[in-house]
């Protein structure tokens, strides 16, 4: 056999996995990326398996990340973003909070503006705030003065997982594109487009659009 006949026979069945991975669904969501582009913590669109789809921020299905700039309310709270949600929790709710009165520390932000705060910037706000949280020694962040305890066992679905599910929720309903690309997805596994390693399960928001995917088909 030469080189070229093995060359055309692994491009084929290269192809034909990828076919089989994503009948009736856009192509480009598959599109091959050179890796030599890609950031060190991406999972490129190539890297799924076959019935799996990386939810990928270079092409729409990056709206479904928590670092989309996609505006909801919550609880009576506007967010510009979920990210924007989850890093503030760990900022005190005003001045008596523990948090804002423990000697030493400096909080970068306000709560109210990490709120407003998207993308890669609210991951900067909650990377001064985990520093505090670590010089304090605590491991729970407050939601409408409600302690919650931010890391729990792997497999826990607990209070700080119900409150992220909820926004994630909220933010589909309130935004139709979200809730247009979540569903157009069909019964395609989702993969985040980054590493998670062992974590809560509020950390694998691929998984909770999954299970709303389902509920919202019901």
């Amino acid at each position: 056999m030469t080189k070229h006949t093995l060359r055309s026979i692994i491009l084929f069945l290269f192809s034909t996995l990828i076919f089989a991975a994503e009948p009736g669904y856009p192509q480009h969501w598959w599109q091959e990326v050179d890796p030599s582009s890609a950031s060190s913590w991406e999972v490129l669109p190539q890297a799924a398996g076959a019935g799996e789809v990386i939810l990928s921020k270079r092409n729409e299905l990056g709206i479904l990340s928590n670092f989309a700039a996609t505006p909801f309310i919550y609880k009576e709270i506007a967010f510009e973003s979920v990210e924007g949600l989850w890093q503030s929790l760990k900022y005190p709710e005003g001045e008596d909070d523990f948090r804002a009165t423990y000697e030493g520390l400096e909080w970068p932000y306000t709560r109210s503006e990490v709120e407003q705060m998207v993308g890669f910037l609210a991951r900067k706000a909650g990377r001064y705030a985990n520093a505090n949280m670590r010089e304090m020694d605590i491991n729970w962040v407050t939601f409408k003065g409600k302690k919650i305890k931010l890391w729990v066992s792997t497999t826990t679905k607990g209070v700080h997982y119900r409150l992220i599910k909820d926004a994630l929720k909220s933010k589909a309903m309130q935004n139709p594109e979200v809730m247009s690309v979540l569903m157009s997805t069909g019964d395609l596994i989702l993969r985040p487009d980054h590493s998670m390693g062992e974590r809560p399960p509020a950390w694998f928001y691929n998984k909770i659009w999954m299970e709303l995917r389902a509920e919202f088909n019901k």
